[in-house]
Parts: C-alpha cells; sequence; structure tokens
C-alpha cells in the first residue's frame, strides 16, 4: 500500500512539472515555432517567394489588365445595344405636336390654331432600344487590338523580368542566412580560443612566468572576439529578417534553413558572348521592342483617321402618355462620315511619331545600359572568383601559422603578442573566406540575371 501511494504521488508530480513547464498544457511539450516548421531549402524558398512576393502579385495584376484591355479592343467589332427611357412634360408647340403623333392620339382637333400655338403642357414617356454597328471605324478597332495584344505580351515580359528579380534576391538574402551563420560560428570559436588564452596567460602570470601586460593583451584580444560575435548575432537577425522580406511574410516569421556555401566554382561564357545573350533573352530589352511595335500602331492609327467611317443604326422605340399605353415605332438606318477639316488630326500624327521615335531611344539607352550592367557583372565574378582562390589559400597558411605559434608560445620561444596577431589572422581568413564564397555564388547569379537566363537555381543546388 505505502509502495502504490508513493508511485501515485510520483506520477502526480511528474505530471505537474510537465503542466507548469507547457503553460498549462499537459502532454505537449513546447517546441520553436521553426522546430515545428519544415526545412526551408533554395528550392522551397524560391518556390515560397513566387508565390507570395507582393511583386508577383503587382505583375499578375498587370497581365490581368492587359487582358481586359484586349477584349476592351475587341468590342469595338461588336454591335452597341442600349436601353434608354425618357419622360418629358412640356408645352412647346412643336414638341405637343410631335408626341402627339408619336403617341397616335392626334386628331381633328389639334388643329386648332389656338391648340397648335398654345397648346396644354403634356406628358411623354419614351421607351426605346437602340442598336449601333461600325461597319468601318476607319480600322481603329484593328489599332487598339494591335496594340493590346503588344501590351499583353509586354506584361508576361515583365512577369518573366520580375522573377528574376525576385530568384537573384532569393539567392542573395538565402546564402546571405548561411553566411550570418558562419560568422557567427567562427566568432564563436575565436571566443572559445580566446577565453583558453586568457585562462592559460592568467595562470603563467601568476605563476610569475609572463609579465602582466601579455595578461592585459590577451583579456583585450578576448574583448574584440565577443564584440565581433555580438556583430555577428545582430547579422543573423538581419539576414533572416532580409530573407523573410524576400518570401513576402512577417519579418519575424522563425524559419529553419538549411544547406552550406559548398565550395564550388562556376565558369561564365565570354564577355562578348553574355552581351549578345543579354540582348536575345533580357525580357525588359524585349519588351521596349515591343513598345516600338506598340508606338509604330498607334502612328498607324493616326493616319487611319483620313478614312471614312460607315456605321449603322437602329432603334425601337414605344411613346405614350404615360407608361403603360403608347404607340411604337422604329428607326433603320447608315451613316458615312468623312472628315474633310480635323485641325487636331496632323498633331495626333505628331504626337505618335514622337512617341515612337521616344520609344527607339528609349530602347537604345537600354541596350547600352544592358552592356554595362553585362560588363560589371563579369568583372564581379571574376574578381569573386580570383578572391576566392586566394581566400582558400590563405586559410590554410593561417590555419599552419597559428598551430606553430601557440606551440612556440607554450615553450617560452615567442611572445602573446605574435600569439595574439596569429589568432587574429586565423580568424580574419576564416571570415574571409566564407565572404569570398558568398561572393562568388551571388556575382554568378547576378551574370545570370544581366543575361536573362537566371530562370532556376538548379546552378546552385549542391
Amino acid at each position: 500500500m505505502k509502495n502504490r501511494r508513493f508511485i501515485r504521488h510520483f506520477l502526480y508530480s511528474i505530471l505537474a512539472i510537465i503542466f507548469f513547464q507547457t503553460g498549462g498544457s499537459p502532454f505537449l511539450v513546447p517546441l520553436s515555432q521553426a522546430e515545428e516548421s519544415e526545412a526551408l531549402t533554395l528550392s522551397s524558398a524560391m518556390d515560397q517567394a513566387l508565390k507570395n512576393n507582393p511583386l508577383i502579385r503587382i505583375t499578375l495584376s498587370g497581365r490581368e489588365i492587359a487582358e481586359a484591355q484586349l477584349k476592351e479592343a475587341r468590342a469595338g467589332w461588336l454591335p452597341l445595344l442600349q436601353f434608354n427611357e425618357t419622360f418629358t412634360r412640356s408645352n412647346n408647340p412643336v414638341f405637343a405636336f410631335g408626341s402627339l403623333l408619336e403617341q397616335a392620339r392626334f386628331g381633328p382637333q389639334d388643329f386648332g390654331i389656338s391648340a397648335l400655338n398654345n397648346p396644354d403642357p403634356l406628358s411623354n414617356f419614351r421607351t426605346a432600344i437602340n442598336l449601333r454597328q461600325a461597319l468601318f471605324d476607319q480600322l481603329q478597332t484593328v489599332t487598339r487590338v494591335n496594340q493590346a495584344r503588344l501590351g499583353q505580351q509586354q506584361a508576361d515580359l515583365q512577369k518573366s523580368l520580375v522573377e528574376q528579380q525576385i530568384r537573384f534576391e532569393v539567392i542573395r538574402s538565402y546564402y546571405g542566412v548561411l553566411v550570418a551563420h558562419t560568422r557567427k560560428e567562427v566568432t564563436e570559436e575565436a571566443v572559445t580560443m580566446a577565453e583558453s588564452d586568457v585562462k592559460r596567460s592568467r595562470d603563467r602570470f601568476q605563476n610569475g612566468l609572463v609579465v602582466e601586460s601579455d595578461l592585459l593583451a590577451a583579456e583585450v584580444q578576448l574583448a574584440e572576439f565577443r564584440q565581433q560575435r555580438i556583430d555577428a548575432e545582430g547579422d543573423v537577425a538581419v539576414a533572416y529578417a532580409a530573407l523573410n522580406t524576400v518570401l513576402g511574410i512577417s519579418d519575424d516569421t522563425p524559419q529553419k534553413v538549411t544547406g552550406d556555401l559548398a565550395d564550388k566554382r562556376f565558369e561564365a561564357e565570354k564577355k562578348e558572348d553574355l552581351i549578345r545573350l543579354a540582348l536575345l533573352h533580357r525580357p525588359d530589352y524585349v519588351r521596349s521592342g515591343y513598345n516600338i511595335q506598340a508606338n509604330k500602331e498607334g502612328v498607324a492609327g493616326a493616319k487611319r483617321e483620313y478614312l471614312p467611317r460607315l456605321d449603322l443604326f437602329g432603334n425601337y422605340g414605344m411613346s405614350g402618355k404615360d407608361m403603360s399605353s403608347g404607340s411604337s415605332d422604329y428607326t433603320i438606318g447608315a451613316s458615312l462620315t468623312f472628315s474633310i477639316f480635323d485641325s487636331g488630326r496632323s498633331a495626333r500624327i505628331r504626337k505618335a511619331r514622337a512617341a515612337e521615335s521616344m520609344a527607339t531611344a528609349e530602347q537604345e539607352h537600354l541596350a547600352n545600359q544592358i552592356r554595362l550592367e553585362v560588363v560589371r557583372a563579369f568583372q564581379q565574378h571574376i574578381s569573386a572568383r580570383e578572391r576566392l582562390a586566394v581566400a582558400g589559400q590563405v586559410i590554410d597558411q593561417a590555419t599552419e601559422t597559428h598551430r606553430i605559434v601557440q606551440n612556440r608560445y607554450r615553450e617560452g620561444l615567442t611572445t602573446i603578442t605574435e600569439v595574439l596577431r596569429a589568432q587574429t589572422a586565423l580568424v580574419r581568413a576564416r571570415l574571409n573566406l566564407v565572404a569570398a564564397r558568398y561572393d562568388h555564388y551571388v556575382s554568378y547569379a547576378h551574370v545570370l540575371l544581366s543575361v536573362g537566363k537566371l530562370t532556376g537555381v538548379e546552378p546552385f543546388l549542391s
């Protein structure tokens, strides 16, 4: 009985501990949201950004606008049907005479001079259905349809451009998180190493083997490494906020980023080939070509205003003294309109030609900017690749130098200054290697973006 009571109290104690630690929810072990969420890979981050980033929604809205403009332009080929209800009350002689005829209520008594000149007020309810069809509208509908189709293609290219820009930002921010974590790890290891040196220097100082300045120098080095660790922790928070912003979610959303900056080498094509590819594949450059075509259509549309216009129209109506009675009538006809003199027509042609000239100049300016951007991206990639090669060599040298200096210091063959200098050089070399790898990744992504070929993340996957 005593054993059973002891076991029962023991179980109750365990449940109470779980209850209070879980905030009042027993049997639920609290996990951070980052642990509960799935690991975020580069591919999943890209998919999420292309789905949630506000820029994507903007481009999709632009595509919807282009589709609506095309439908609106095509409506010019369809008839216009309108319903009209009008109420009029007046004692105007012409109105009274005509309304009586429309209502089929005109009689012999209405021929009196007094009735014709001074009629009583008359009410007329007119219900009508009007139909109008443009048989030839100076080809203005053709112009608007062609421009709307070009607008659709421009909207598609804008979407492609934005998607590539988002891919670049995802690559930069995703690997920025990995770099921030690596920097934090390097600084934490540096702090641990410096703490060990401080302890060893303090012991040696207390035993009279070194002077106090050696201990103070080691403590200064430790303080510097701790400051770097604090900065690295802040960089991690900023990196996650930047990544979440690109993903289109709250900046404080917990993430569990996986992967590493593997030692990869990206090879770009020759500069001349990159420029040629950019002028073929850059969405913004291709879009500028469609913009020129749209303005050429505008010039053609302005010139087509010299053509005549032919419309077919018809209406069916009913007029009565109230809504429940009346007489019906119909009208059909056609109208041919030719503008003999329109002072604004020549101005509209000059305006359209100026817009075409401006679009052509803008394309030339864009071509120059693209060439410059490709050259800059290419040179940055070359520099990053060379810095990576140098950083890889320096890290081995710095590691070996630190090991030798540490051994010499233990044997009393060198000073603490040399040890601290070797530590600083090793930490700097490790940080430079991480930065060089990051720059190598991002610079290659920038090269692909500059030529309009950043259509996926496959080159960056391990």
